[in-house]
C-alpha cells in the first residue's frame, strides 16, 4: 500500500502545483500532458515487470510439476515392489491370502511413458472440450 500512498500524494502535489494555485506559473498547466507521460511509461515499466515475474513464477511451478511427478512415480515404483515383496514373504510362509484384482493391478509396474502419455491424451480432451 505503500506504493499507492506515495503516488497519490506526488499526483496530487503536482496536480496542486500546476493549477496556480500557489501564485506561481505552471510548468505542466491542464491537461497536464507531463504528468500523463510519466505516468503512461510507469505503467509500461510495471506491466513488464509484472509479465517478467509472472513468467518467472511459471517456470518455478512448472520445475516443481516435474519433481512432484518423479516422486509420485518413484513412489509408485517403490510400493509396487512392497506388495511383490509381501507377496513373496506370504508364500514363503505358505499364507494364503485372498487373491483381489486390485492388488494384482497394484503390483504391476507403471513406467513413466505411460504416465506421460495418460497425462497428455488428457490434457488434449480438455483442449477439445
Amino acid at each position: 500500500m505503500l506504493f499507492v500512498y506515495v503516488h497519490a500524494i506526488w499526483f496530487g502535489l503536482w496536480i496542486y502545483i500546476n493549477t496556480g494555485l500557489l501564485g506561481n506559473n505552471a510548468f505542466d498547466p491542464f491537461p497536464f500532458s507531463l504528468l500523463t507521460l510519466i505516468v503512461s511509461l510507469e505503467a509500461i515499466f510495471l506491466s513488464t515487470f509484472v509479465l517478467i515475474s509472472q513468467n518467472h513464477a511459471a517456470q518455478v511451478a512448472d520445475k516443481r510439476a516435474d519433481l512432484d511427478l518423479q516422486i509420485n512415480l518413484l513412489s509408485e515404483h517403490e510400493i509396487t515392489r512392497l506388495l511383490t515383496l509381501m507377496d513373496a514373504i506370504a508364500d514363503h510362509f505358505d499364507i494364503d491370502i485372498p487373491e483381489k484384482p486390485e492388488v494384482e493391478e497394484l503390483k504391476k509396474d507403471v513406467e513413466a511413458e505411460e504416465v506421460l502419455d495418460e497425462i497428455e491424451n488428457h490434457e488434449e480432451s480438455k483442449t477439445k472440450e
